[in-house]
């Protein structure tokens, strides 16, 4: 029988295991009886702001306003995310979904093709350089495969797009399957020189002559308007024998367009001043606005209508999730930032609070 003396020892041992793992391991939330600890928080925003362009460590800009500013703005999102994994691998594994040898290794060969990867020691070594195990990357893939087959066949599986859906969501979106009108110019520039004192009126009364006399040229000379750009012309344009466009009528001047819209192809403006000099123009061509028939679009309406449909599906699917779910929060400030992240993401929370703990 233990004296009283070795019972407190004991109970002092544990009490001082449990301490540390308190420190070293703070469990923040258990979401069905499964935990997402401080640690884990932690690796997963180093890897957001990663992503993000931010090598960061945590532990020593703890005091940091930028660090800290960051860490507010991405967290919301992050525990969104993290709730939401975890429940889908959860319904995942109540499916029986898991991934097997064969997969494992297909998916592994998949990767090493894509990243050339011919050895295995290339392999080990770029596990290495992730600071991955093959078992990690095995954890990880698992986790990614059993999502996706959750989604696919709880959510994606059962959506349809039916006709009827298909038609309004045409006539809805008629502007999303109009071409916009627009032109195809070419342009001959002659520029003014300027100098500190700005314009001289020589060089622009001389600059304004030589356009007027090529303009003469291709209208009544018998000279290519196309020639003569890549010839002579001052604008960049020169390289493509002064061609530009097409542009969207609704993107050039209104200036222009009055100018434009009274041309037909193979029309030559007068001599126009702008602020690079004395442009003159040829339409080539003219294009008008054109909506694609319903049932040329019907592909593209289906694959839109079905995306639209698997956003609110997919969402009412994890509102769902959460809603069956227990979730024992044992953090307020993360608590606070994951229903700051369902607000931004405009997914739903029951209104009393049903499986939801403090």
């Amino acid at each position: 029988m233990k004296t009283k003396t070795a019972l407190l020892a004991a109970f002092l041992l544990t009490a001082c295991a449990i301490g540390r793992a308190e420190v070293f391991e703070q469990i923040l939330v258990k979401v069905n009886g499964e935990i997402f600890t401080k640690s884990d928080l932690e690796q997963r925003q180093i890897g957001v702001l990663r992503q993000k362009g931010q090598q960061i460590d945590l532990k020593s800009a703890t005091g940091d306003a930028q660090l800290r500013k960051a860490l507010d703005e991405i967290t919301p999102q992050l525990m969104v995310d993290v709730v939401d994994e975890m429940l889908l691998l959860q319904r995942g594994k109540e499916l029986g979904y898991r991934i097997g040898d064969d997969q494992f290794k297909s998916i592994v060969d998949n990767i090493k093709k894509e990243n050339k990867i011919e050895t295995e020691e290339q392999f080990q070594a770029a596990l290495k350089s992730e600071n991955m195990t093959l078992a990690d990357l095995r954890r990880n893939l698992e986790k990614t495969v059993i999502i996706q087959r959750v989604q696919q066949n709880e959510v994606m599986g059962k959506i349809g797009v039916t006709e009827d859906e298909a038609r309004s969501y045409y006539d809805a979106h008629l502007s999303e399957f109009t071409s916009a009108p627009s032109v195809t110019l070419r342009e001959i520039l002659v520029s003014v020189p300027t100098d500190p004192k700005g314009v001289n009126a020589a060089a622009d009364e001389a600059a304004q002559a030589k356009a007027a006399e090529l303009r003469k040229r291709v209208t009544t000379g018998g000279d290519s308007f196309e020639k003569l750009a890549s010839e002579v012309s001052e604008s960049p344009s020169k390289a493509n024998s002064g061609l530009i466009g097409p542009l969207n009528l609704g993107d050039i001047s209104p200036d222009l367009r009055k100018i434009v819209d009274a041309m037909k192809p193979g029309d030559v403006t007068d001599v126009i001043r702008t602020n690079r000099g004395y442009q003159i123009l040829k339409l080539e061509t003219k294009t008008q606005a054109e909506t694609m028939p319903f049932e040329q679009a019907h592909e593209q309406i289906g694959e839109r209508v079905f995306t639209d449909k698997r956003k609110v599906e997919y969402q009412k699917y994890l509102d769902k999730l959460r809603a069956q779910a227990i979730i024992e929060w044992k953090n307020e400030d993360i608590k606070r930032a994951f229903l700051e992240g369902l607000k931004q993401h405009g997914a739903g929370v029951s209104g009393d609070g049903s499986g939801v703990k403090n």
